[in-house]
């Protein structure tokens, strides 16, 4: 078996990387939507309040003995909304402990 290796293109390898020979990423005419951790944090976040914005009012019309919202569908919304509650709260932890984790490095 004949292995033999091609010389490394650097400027072929970063360009495929999408980054510029000087380490920084290439600019684009238009932004990704959704990229990154802070904007997926962001999403969730958005996501679980308005969820529970949802249920609050849902449990709002059925204290006003509003007909079109039923008790069922305000119960599953509230169960929804803190199940959302719960796990934005496991992942703060689980950020917080790893920042103390990362904190506590020596180096």
């Amino acid at each position: 078996m004949n292995v033999t290796l091609k010389p490394f293109d650097f400027a072929q390898a970063v360009a495929r990387a999408g980054l510029a020979t000087n380490g920084q990423p290439l600019q684009r005419g238009t932004p990704v939507q959704g990229a990154g951790f802070q904007q997926a944090l962001t999403q969730a976040l958005s996501a679980v309040s308005k969820s529970q914005t949802d249920a609050t009012a849902m449990q709002r019309e059925v204290t006003l003995d509003n007909p079109s919202v039923s008790l069922e569908q305000t119960m599953v919304a509230m169960q929804k909304a803190q199940i959302g509650f719960q796990g934005t709260l496991q992942v703060r932890n689980k950020l917080v402990q790893a920042y103390s984790d990362i904190m506590a490095m020596q180096v």
